[in-house]
């Protein structure tokens, strides 16, 4: 698959620019019965995200292209399938190849959809 299928990308769940930390991303956020949320991401443009922390856990999975996570002090490098576990309160950012497609998982609210 080249994209994300058309129903994950509906426009009520679009993640506004403002609630992105890498800017050239096109994003959709679902909500969990407990606060939770998942993400799913596409990366049009290779970018930086800047280190930033949350106060609570984030999973990812690469879907499509690469995802290198830096985290404290380390550059790991995430391909298709791979995954990672990033605890609650850990400082972390990355930088991501044009087209790469993530999904995260979060154990909070991570973001507002546009309105």
């Amino acid at each position: 698959m080249q994209d994300f299928p058309p129903f994950m990308k509906t426009p009520l769940n679009r993640i506004p620019p403002s609630s992105q930390s890498t800017p050239g991303i096109e994003g959709y956020v679902y909500d969990g019965a407990d606060g939770s949320q998942m993400a799913f991401w596409t990366c049009h443009e290779s970018a930086k995200s800047q280190e930033h922390v949350h106060d609570y856990d984030e999973y990812m999975v690469v879907v499509k292209g690469c995802y290198t996570l830096l985290i404290q002090g380390r550059r790991i490098d995430l391909k298709p399938g791979q995954e990672y576990f990033i605890s609650k309160g850990i400082p972390h950012g990355g930088e991501v190849v044009a087209g790469t497609r993530t999904i995260h998982a979060f154990g909070g609210v991570r973001v507002i959809r546009a309105q």
